[in-house]
C-alpha cells in the first residue's frame, strides 16, 4: 500500500508538538521502554519519545508526568485534525479573524473621493509610437480627449510592442487582444458620445495574473492552476471596466506570488534581460518599464510591488491595507495581501488608485475610507522623517535622494524607528500561505511547482507545519506592539523617506499596513543578479560574471495609514527634483 504525504501529515500532532509523529512514532511503538526506565507508553504509535523529540522543535522541556497526561489526549486531537483536513476550503475562504491596521482610539480622518491632478502641458502627438507608449497616463489622456489619437490606436501600439518585445521579457502570461480591442472600441464610442469616465478612460493596462477575469485564464503563475478559468471578474477588474480602462492581458507573476519564476518562464528585467525582474509582480513592473502598457496592477504581501519596481525602475504604490478590494484575487496571506498600481510617473498612481479604491463587502479586510488627492506644487510645509543610519549605510543614490528631498524645503527630522528585532513576524507569511495552499502540501501537488529549492514555497509550507500555534499568537501580539510603536512614531510627520529595504522597514510597514511609494531615484552599475528567492524579491541576490549593466535604483516614501495623498504629492515633487524618470531601458 502506498503512503502519500496526506497520510503522513495526518499523523502529526495538533499543536506545536506535531514533530516526530509519523514514521518515528511507528519505530517507537516497538520500543518497550526508555533508557531511564520510564515506561514508553503509547497511544497508537505516539509515544513519550515522540513528545521528547517534538519538544526540541519548540525549545520546550516537559516532565515525564506532564508527557503522560498529554499522551492521554493526543489521539482525540489527531482525529479532530483528520476531520478538519477533510473539509474543503477554497482559496477565497478567509479566516474568521481579520486584520485591521487602525489602532483603537486613533482616528485616520475622513476623506471624500476627489482627484485633482497636475495640469498637463500642451504637447503634440509624437511622430513615433515609442514616445507615445512611454508617455504618462495624464499625457495619453490629454491626447485622447484632444482627438489626436484614439484608444483603439493606442491599444494597437501596445499590442504591437508586446508582440515585438515580450519574447525577451516574458512579462505576459496571457495576452487578450480581442478583449482589448473591444474595450478600446467602446472607450472611443463613449468619447464620441460625450461620456468621459475619468483619467483611465481608454488607457491600456496589464493585470497581474492573480486577479480573476471571467472566461480568461487566471493561472496564479503556477503549474497546478495553469488551466484555471474563473467565472467572475475580480472587483478591481470591474472597477477598471467602469473607469473605461482597456485590459491588454494578464501579466506574469512568480508561482503562487513568489519571485519571478512562473510555470512558463522567468520574467526579465528590461534594463538587463540577463536577470530576472524580481517578484512577484514581476510582469507588471517589467511591462511598465519596457513600455508594454500604460499602467499595471500588482499585489504585495511582502515586497511584491516594491521589489520589482526597484529592479525595473517603475513607480509602485502599495496602498494601506484594506483600501483596495482583494475580492477575486488569489489569497496568499489574508492579513497582509494588498492590491496597488505600478506606473511610470508618481501622479499616475493617484489616477489608478482613485479608480480602484473603495469599500467592498466581499473582502473581509476592506476599509470604508475615501481617497482624496490634490496636486501640490509646493510641499515645503510638510514634515518628513528620516533615519540617519539608513542613509549612512546606503549608497550615493540614497544620499542624493535625501539631498533632493531637502531641496524641496520640507522640514527634515529624525524619525524614531522601533529599535528591536521583529523579524519573527515573517512567520505570518509562511503560516498563512501554508494554510491557503494546504491542499497542495497534503496531496503532494506542491511537487508540480517549478521552483523546488529550500527557500521555495513547497519547503516553506512543510516547515510551517511545525510552527507552534501558541508562539504564532505571541508573534501576532508583537505585531500589535509594532503597530502601536510605528503609529506613535508617525505622529507629527507627513512622511518617512528611506531606502526600500533598510532597517526592516519593508517587513515592518507591511505588517502594520502602512502605505509605501517606491520611485526611481537614480542608477547604478550592477552585474547580473542571479536567482535567489526571498519575499524581498532577490534585491540582494548573488551576482555572476564581471560585466555590469546600468540599472535603476529607487527610494521609498511611507505615509501614515490612509495618507497616500500626501506621499504621492511629495513623491511627485521629489520625482521632478531628481529628474531621472524619463530614461528608458536600451532596446525598448
Amino acid at each position: 500500500m502506498t503512503t502519500n504525504r496526506r497520510d503522513l501529515l495526518r499523523g502529526a500532532a495538533f499543536t506545536g508538538m506535531v514533530a516526530g509523529a509519523g514514521s518515528l512514532a511507528a519505530c517507537d511503538a516497538r520500543a518497550p521502554s526508555m533508557t531511564d526506565g520510564t515506561a514508553n507508553t503509547s497511544t497508537d504509535g505516539i509515544t513519550r519519545t515522540t513528545l521528547v523529540e517534538a519538544e526540541k522543535l519548540q525549545s520546550l522541556s516537559f516532565t515525564d508526568a506532564e508527557r503522560a497526561l498529554m499522551l492521554d489526549d493526543l489521539e482525540g486531537r489527531l482525529s479532530q485534525l483528520a476531520l478538519l483536513r477533510e473539509i474543503e476550503m477554497p482559496n477565497d475562504l478567509a479566516p474568521a479573524l481579520t486584520f485591521n491596521p487602525k489602532l483603537p482610539g486613533k482616528s485616520v480622518g475622513s476623506q471624500k473621493n476627489s482627484l485633482s491632478l497636475s495640469p498637463v502641458p500642451e504637447a503634440p502627438l509624437p511622430d513615433n509610437d515609442h514616445d507615445i507608449a512611454f508617455a504618462s497616463i495624464a499625457q495619453q489622456g490629454a491626447w485622447l480627449r484632444a482627438g489626436v489619437i484614439t484608444s483603439a490606436a493606442l491599444t494597437e501600439i501596445y499590442l504591437d510592442r508586446i508582440a515585438e518585445h515580450d519574447d525577451r521579457l516574458n512579462a505576459y502570461i496571457t495576452v487578450t487582444p480581442e478583449v482589448a480591442r473591444e474595450q478600446a472600441f467602446k472607450a472611443d464610442a463613449d468619447f464620441r458620445d460625450g461620456r468621459d469616465r475619468g483619467p483611465l478612460h481608454g488607457i491600456p493596462y496589464g493585470l497581474k495574473d492573480l486577479a480573476d477575469t471571467n472566461g480568461i485564464k487566471t493561472t496564479w503563475g503556477a503549474t497546478p492552476f495553469k488551466d484555471r478559468i474563473p467565472d467572475n471578474d475580480a472587483e478591481v477588474v470591474r472597477k477598471l471596466n467602469r473607469a473605461g480602462a482597456v485590459m491588454l492581458g494578464k501579466t506574469s507573476c512568480g508561482a503562487i506570488a513568489y519571485g519571478d519564476l512562473w510555470f512558463g518562464a522567468r520574467t526579465r528585467n528590461p534594463w538587463n534581460p540577463e536577470e530576472g525582474s524580481s517578484g512577484s509582480s514581476a510582469g507588471s513592473a517589467s511591462a511598465m518599464a519596457a513600455g508594454l502598457c500604460s499602467f499595471a496592477i500588482g499585489t504585495e504581501t511582502l515586497g511584491s510591488i516594491v521589489s520589482p519596481s526597484e529592479r525595473c525602475g517603475a513607480t509602485g504604490l502599495r496602498p494601506t491595507f484594506g483600501r483596495v478590494s482583494r475580492a477575486g484575487f488569489m489569497a496568499l496571506c489574508w492579513s497582509l495581501d494588498k492590491v496597488g498600481p505600478i506606473c511610470r510617473r508618481v501622479e499616475d498612481t493617484a489616477a489608478v488608485l482613485s479608480a480602484i479604491n473603495g469599500y467592498d463587502a466581499d473582502d473581509p479586510g476592506a476599509a470604508r475610507v475615501g481617497f482624496s488627492y490634490a496636486a501640490q506644487s509646493d510641499v515645503s510645509s510638510m514634515t518628513v522623517g528620516y533615519v540617519p543610519a539608513w542613509f549612512e549605510d546606503g549608497d550615493a543614490v540614497d544620499r542624493k535622494a535625501l539631498d533632493a528631498m531637502r531641496s524641496l524645503g520640507v522640514t527634515l527630522k529624525e524619525f524614531a524607528w522601533p529599535d528591536y528585532d521583529f523579524s519573527i513576524l515573517r512567520d505570518a507569511v509562511v503560516v498563512e500561505a501554508a494554510a491557503a495552499f494546504s491542499e497542495l502540501t497534503l496531496s503532494d501537488r506542491d511537487d508540480e511547482l517549478v521552483w523546488q529549492e529550500g527557500a521555495a514555497w513547497p519547503n516553506s509550507w512543510r516547515k510551517a507545519r511545525f510552527v507552534s500555534a501558541v508562539d504564532y499568537v505571541q508573534g501576532d501580539r508583537l505585531r500589535r506592539k509594532l503597530m502601536q510603536d510605528i503609529g506613535a512614531a508617525f505622529e507629527g510627520f507627513d512622511a518617512l523617506v528611506g531606502p526600500h529595504f533598510a532597517g526592516g522597514v519593508l517587513l515592518a510597514t507591511n505588517m502594520t499596513g502602512h502605505p509605501q511609494l517606491a520611485l526611481r531615484a537614480g542608477y547604478a552599475q550592477t552585474p547580473v543578479r542571479r536567482r535567489g528567492g526571498g519575499p524581498l524579491g532577490d534585491s540582494t541576490a548573488g551576482v555572476g560574471g564581471v560585466e555590469t549593466f546600468r540599472t535603476p535604483r529607487g527610494v521609498s516614501l511611507w505615509g501614515d495609514l490612509f495618507q497616500e495623498g500626501k506621499i504621492i504629492a511629495l513623491g511627485a515633487a521629489l520625482e521632478a527634483a531628481l529628474g531621472v524618470t524619463d530614461d528608458r531601458p536600451p532596446g525598448f
